[in-house]
């Protein structure tokens, strides 16, 4: 074990960056597959295409987004048990997170259909790209237990600071999606159905690796778990505490993003369109930012284990300059480069024209965002889930009202009100983070 050193090493900006650094790369592939996806389908000339991914990979989102807790709630609980030098405790809190895992994933595929049927309901998009859509959702459903397996895996990993590991099994699932992707689709011309058999077979092979790594890596700790342990009364309250707040919170933030697709949706093929391609840009920034968002997970729920203020102090700070720093670099370079970037992922001259009008939002988007990124990942690491669950449910009140408001300007009031989202975001978690730091020993 080396939870002695994790507890008293200082930590520097080479410590922060030595666990960001494969986050940011894994994460990185996440977006890019996103760009693939839309890209193998992009090359068909009819907007259509790229619209049914984005609504279908959406539909995946929401609801795998809900389970999101797999993968954050293993990493706070993980990082104070290895704080707190609790090797059995490490392994349980990956047993109780996969046990959950295969649960929800069977339940995922057994209630598919009514599932399937309460997305569409909620989003308005053409007969067309529904039906592609419909498709796309009927095959990537059976990848639900390797998917919530992956995030338990991941999470977990993260927590123990193993972040190299995290990117190799990013890289895996991404890489190995992305293979699929072209062979099915341009190779085979199976179109959305190839992107979501993709998927799947991608999961269940990361899901795999994925078990392999932990179960060598137990061994290799000298940790045990029992059924006794994984089902202890006190500690799998605690994890479900947690797990239903992260739930709480993650469906709200999803909602966001179904509600701006919805919108979209309404506007027409086109727009959907442009926004899909747009929320690629996102997605990659997002994802990138998230490292030092992770970075602080673990680090912060260390110095929670260890009982140490100076360490939690410090872990916030260094992770957060870092994080301003690559989002303004970020910004800088989707201004500057966002055009070609478009014309990589559509070929269609509607969709380039009009996602060009709006690519200014996109680029300001990750400078605005990265100060509610970095509050999750500090909130996450101290488990500190029901203060992010009254943040995200009051800002999603707060999206609404301002997309309410905003919407006589169309498709640009629809973009504003995502920024007010943001700014709601970091204003309520900031609200609660002075009572946080109170709460960890001097």
């Amino acid at each position: 074990m080396t939870s002695d050193r994790a507890q008293h090493a200082p930590l520097t900006h080479r410590t922060v960056l030595a666990m960001a650094l494969p986050i940011m790369l894994s994460n990185l592939s996440t977006p890019l597959l996103g760009a693939v996806d839309t890209a193998v389908v992009g090359r068909i000339a009819d907007p259509a295409y790229i619209g049914a991914v984005a609504i279908g990979s959406l539909v995946f989102t929401f609801v795998f987004w809900a389970f999101g807790f797999l993968r954050m709630g293993t990493t706070g609980l993980t990082a104070q048990a290895l704080g707190a030098g609790q090797p059995d405790e490490i392994a349980a809190s990956l047993g109780r997170a996969l046990m959950i895992a295969l649960a929800a994933g069977l339940s995922l595929i057994a209630l598919q259909w009514p599932v399937r049927e309460v997305a569409f309901a909620l989003i308005d998009g053409s007969v067309r790209v529904e039906a592609l859509a419909r498709a796309y959702v009927d095959i990537r459903i059976w990848a639900a237990p390797a998917t919530l397996a992956n995030y338990a895996l991941l999470g977990w990993f993260i927590g123990l600071g193993r972040t190299d590991i995290g990117l190799v099994l990013q890289l895996v699932l991404n890489l190995v999606n992305m293979a699929l992707d072209v062979v099915f689709v341009i190779g085979l011309g199976w179109d959305v159905r190839g992107v979501a058999l993709g998927t799947v077979l991608a999961e269940w092979i990361a899901a795999t690796v994925g078990l392999a790594l932990a179960w060598r890596h137990l061994r290799t700790m000298g940790a045990t778990c029992q059924w006794q342990r994984l089902l202890q009364g006190a500690a799998l309250q605690r994890t479900l505490r947690v797990n239903r707040d992260i739930m709480v919170r993650s469906l709200a933030l999803t909602a966001v993003f179904v509600w701006f697709m919805a919108q979209g949706a309404q506007q027409g093929d086109v727009r959907l369109a442009a926004n899909a391609v747009l929320m690629q840009f996102i997605s990659m920034s997002a994802y990138f930012l998230d490292g030092l968002a992770f970075a602080a997970e673990g680090l912060v729920g260390r110095a929670i284990g260890a009982g140490r203020r100076t360490m939690f102090a410090a872990a916030a700070w260094l992770s957060t300059v870092w994080a301003v720093a690559i989002a303004a670099v970020i910004s800088a370079a989707m201004a500057l480069a966002g055009g070609m970037g478009i014309d990589l992922l559509t070929v269609d001259p509607g969709v380039r024209d009009a996602a060009r009008t709006y690519l200014p939002w996109a680029a300001g988007a990750p400078l605005l965002g990265v100060w509610a990124f970095q509050l999750d990942g500090i909130f996450i690491g101290a488990t500190r889930t029901a203060d992010m669950r009254r943040a995200m449910l009051l800002s999603l009140l707060i999206f609404l009202l301002a997309w309410w408001v905003l919407r006589p300007w169309g498709n640009h009031g629809l973009w504003a009100a995502l920024y007010v989202h943001y700014l709601a975001r970091t204003a309520t978690l900031a609200w609660y983070y002075p009572a946080l730091l109170r709460s960890v020993p001097a």
